[in-house]
């Protein structure tokens, strides 16, 4: 993996080494082993390069064409460029590297934009081709590596990171209002919008043109859910079709020059992957867990189970609630955003022990909850919409008790009387394109009670009402999707909201890549999500039996005991990080009602009353939504320290001399 950036202006000559330099430095974390320049006329290209294949400095980017038209920096890996390549070579193209980025500008040469069709990887790219004098921006199907730009007055820059960005002067640096009321409803920007005014994400799955005559963004991938098979296949059949692809999946994800190591949580995900690689490919595999002193989150139970079944050498990183409020800070800078849940903290602690271990390169298993359907949220669609055609019904609501046996067993007659409310709210909207996330979107907007009436986006109301970022979000939708099935319609809405905004975001790239690691994704090869979108709902969910063709896959390779477990979401502790036993000076200075005040994001008086209540119980008065709330407001204010007002809080790297190609405007 890497950072890549660039600046292209058509409308006056400006010096760019100095500020691509900059752009590299703050992104150092991205690519420790090497850095490189290009400058032409309008356009300059950096990049800060980890090496995973071909580890010798003929990697090093940009890299070139045979006669130097053509140069490209690349943020990612091409999994089956070996085949690509092959096929190339067969039409005479010559290579003077083993990568697969200078695949990239051969492809390029033979198919244009239509080359992202036939590329299996994740990777955010730019090509610039110099006859054309035009520069080529690419991001892979689901977002898993970023891309982010800012446009203005014909002068474009874009970077893998906002903070490169940053680097410029010019570029305003102010927190986006919208996308902070976005972040406080489904926990992401919504689009294609960032945290901060005017800085921009190109949407997975798209490309961008850019020339002296604008540019043109176009899509050339989405999630599709209108080929559901219908058709009478044997279980069998399902079972043996996913087990080839996600096998070969895997494989191709073991491709590097370095040694590959898995991430194991104690999951089905996770562990079936892992025994994959281990039966078949690597019988010396390296697996990394973190587990949690508090037991209430803490899976290491299941994690030794399945270490002792795979046999791997394995390594665990404890994670406290000191770790995490001392972490934090370092959290929010390369999240680049407000998030309200410290669940990226652990994983942050996760990669650096992978780095320590001398690798470069983990297998996850995120992305099977999304395309197999395994969060209660889907199953929650299901119970209702049944409920919903007796709402009077009291045995149908006693459904929601098998999704949440722990809330409910210890409620008493009247908490359990909130809770039926509570997942009654909405019950009848079942025509709305949303209707599986009207809950969550209603429940968590809440926290915009906190918000300054100042501060507020533009038509949103004092009174939570979520009906515009319903509208916003509804108006992106592909044409066909109401013909979906209704679990197809929720699958898709989690996939194109809170998996490439925020897990494999928050959660993926960038805690890994803080550490300078590199997570590789089998579920999300695209071939596996087309299959995955084709399966009969009732493989997806049997029952409420979530993600049943994958167990069914699983079964036999991994224990049962694994396989049967209990859903359990991946969480981490919250408010008794900050205001637990140990005191923490950033938290008592950014959440004075002073700071609050001046920042002017929130209303300090409610959030004074808040932390008073977290003091006060240490965090044991608090419910659910009051966790979130001080997590939000925390990483805001954070956001706002680090970006708006002491930016940068973390200075660039001290890095040596960019390789600067040799033409130079």
């Amino acid at each position: 993996m890497c950072g890549i950036a660039g600046i292209i202006n058509y409308t006056r000559p400006e010096d760019k080494r100095e500020l691509l330099t900059r752009m590299v430095g703050l992104m150092h974390h991205r690519g420790p082993d090497a850095s490189g320049l290009y400058m032409n006329g309008p356009v300059g290209l950096a990049h800060a390069r980890l090496s995973i294949i071909d580890l010798s400095s003929a990697g090093n980017q940009p890299i070139h064409n045979e006669d130097k038209t053509v140069w490209i920096v690349f943020n990612g890996e091409i999994f089956n460029y070996p085949d690509l390549r092959k096929d190339l070579e067969a039409k005479g193209h010559r290579f003077y590297t083993q990568t697969d980025t200078e695949v990239l500008i051969h492809l390029y040469e033979e198919k244009g934009t239509s080359m992202f069709a036939v590329l299996n990887g994740q990777f955010a790219l730019a090509i610039w081709d110099e006859n054309e004098q035009s520069l080529l921006l690419g991001r892979d199907r689901v977002g898993i590596r970023p891309l982010f730009y800012h446009r203005r007055n014909g002068r474009m820059a874009f970077a893998s990171e906002i903070k490169a960005l940053f680097a410029d002067p010019d570029v305003e640096r102010t927190i986006n209002p919208q996308s902070l009321s976005d972040v406080f409803t489904c926990w992401a920007p919504l689009g294609e919008l960032t945290p901060f005014t005017d800085i921009f994400q190109l949407l997975p799955g798209h490309y961008a043109r850019i020339s002296g005559k604008g540019m043109h963004i176009q899509s050339y991938w989405s999630p599709d859910f209108s080929h559901e098979d219908t058709r009478e296949r044997p279980l069998t059949d399902w079972v043996d079709e996913l087990k080839g692809l996600l096998l070969d999946a895997s494989r191709i994800r073991l491709r590097a020059d370095v040694p590959v190591g898995a991430y194991l949580s104690g999951g089905i995900d996770s562990t079936y992957i892992s025994s994959l690689v281990k039966q078949n490919f690597n019988n010396q595999l390296s697996t990394f867990s973190v587990s949690f002193s508090d037991k209430r989150f803490d899976e290491s139970a299941y994690q030794s189970i399945a270490v002792r079944s795979l046999q791997t050498d394995h390594k665990d990183v404890c994670c406290t609630e000191d770790d995490i409020g001392a972490v934090f800070p370092t959290i929010i800078w390369h999240t680049e955003t407000p998030i309200i849940r410290t669940a990226p903290a652990p994983l942050f602690m996760l990669s650096k022990l992978v780095r320590e271990s001398n690798f470069k390169v983990v297998l996850t298993g995120e992305g099977a909850d999304e395309i197999f359907a395994g969060y209660n949220i889907f199953k929650e669609d299901k119970i209702r919409r049944f409920w919903a055609r007796h709402p009077d019904s009291k045995a149908r609501p006693r459904l929601l008790e098998k999704l949440y046996p722990y809330i409910f067993s210890a409620a008493n007659s009247r908490s359990r009387q909130f809770l039926e409310g509570f997942f009654k709210k909405d019950l009848l909207a079942t025509d709305s394109p949303v209707y599986s996330h009207l809950l969550r979107w209603h429940n968590t907007s809440q926290l915009k009670s906190f918000m300054a009436d100042g501060f507020r986006p533009p038509g949103d109301s004092p009174g939570i009402s979520i009906d515009r970022f319903i509208d916003r979000y509804v108006a992106t939708l592909p044409e066909s999707f109401m013909s979906w099935n209704p679990l197809s319609r929720a699958q898709y809405t989690e996939m194109s909201i809170f998996l490439s905004n925020y897990l494999l975001s928050s959660q993926g790239d960038r805690m890994a890549m803080a550490n300078s690691i590199e997570g590789r994704f089998p579920y999300l090869d695209h071939r596996v999500i087309e299959f995955a979108s084709k399966v009969p709902k009732r493989l997806r969910i049997n029952g409420l039996d979530e993600k049943f063709l994958l167990k069914q896959a699983a079964r036999k390779m991994i224990p049962d005991e694994v396989v049967d477990r209990s859903k359990q979401p991946y969480r981490a502790p919250i408010s008794r990080c900050f205001f637990g036993d140990h005191k923490l000076d950033y938290v008592d200075e950014l959440m004075s009602e002073r700071q609050i005040q001046e920042k002017g994001y929130f209303d300090p008086k409610k959030v004074t009353r808040l932390i008073a209540k977290c003091r006060k119980g240490q965090g044991s008065l608090l419910s659910e939504r009051e966790n979130m709330a001080i997590v939000a407001i925390l990483s805001t204010q954070l956001l706002d320290h680090q970006f708006i007002r002491d930016f940068p809080a973390f200075p660039a790297a001290a890095t040596s001399d960019p390789k600067v190609y040799p033409i130079i405007a």
